[in-house]
């Protein structure tokens, strides 16, 4: 059976009608220099144990540092961070030039104003093609409030509705789906 062509165009655009969050994954170099890389391709991998991924590109030269230094953050961009996403995103040398930031306790660089954060160390990575999909096993999180998310949809920033910026209540019904594993659940 041959392999189907998929032509590239189409496929960007297609997977473009799934709304992601954007996160910029941060470590310090083997130099104890801080180095990082905005990064749309992160998702919640397991409850138990706690483990997350995102996907680096094999040619990024900020992944090959934070796997020499064996251990990340994961920043959840507020939507206020759009310039932060523009400054990881490119290719200055220097991206951490004026943007507001400190080391946690596990010793990985956290950006200021944040949505969330979590910090990991890598557990694997496996080959994903022209990606990396790295697992990443969670040592610490944090959260703020009252902030929306920075959101990527159809090739440019998006976001939620003004009055959607506090988490819905605790559904019961959910606490069920959300804690138990079979087969069929996604979480």
């Amino acid at each position: 059976m041959t392999e189907p062509v998929v032509d590239g165009k189409q496929f960007r655009a297609v997977l473009g009608q799934f709304c992601t969050g954007i996160t910029v994954i941060t470590a310090l170099d083997p130099a104890g220099e801080p180095i990082g890389f905005a990064c749309q391709s992160f998702a919640a991998l397991s409850l138990d144990p706690p483990l997350v991924l995102f996907c680096p590109t094999k040619g990024s030269r900020s992944w090959a540092a934070i796997e020499a230094a064996g251990r990340f953050a994961v920043n959840v961009l507020s939507e206020a961070q759009q310039p932060v996403c523009a400054r990881f995103g490119s290719r200055e040398t220097d991206k951490f030039a004026g943007v507001a930031w400190h080391t946690s306790e596990l010793g990985v660089p956290v950006l200021d104003g944040s949505l969330a954060t979590i910090e990991c160390t890598v557990d694997s990575v496996v080959d994903g093609g022209d990606h990396y999909i790295v697992i990443g096993r969670v040592q610490a999180l944090s959260e703020s409030t009252g902030t929306r998310p920075l959101l990527f949809y159809r090739g440019q920033y998006t976001g939620i509705q003004p009055d959607k910026n506090t988490p819905a209540p605790w559904r019961a019904d959910l606490d069920h789906f959300l804690t138990t594993t079979s087969l069929d659940t996604w979480l």
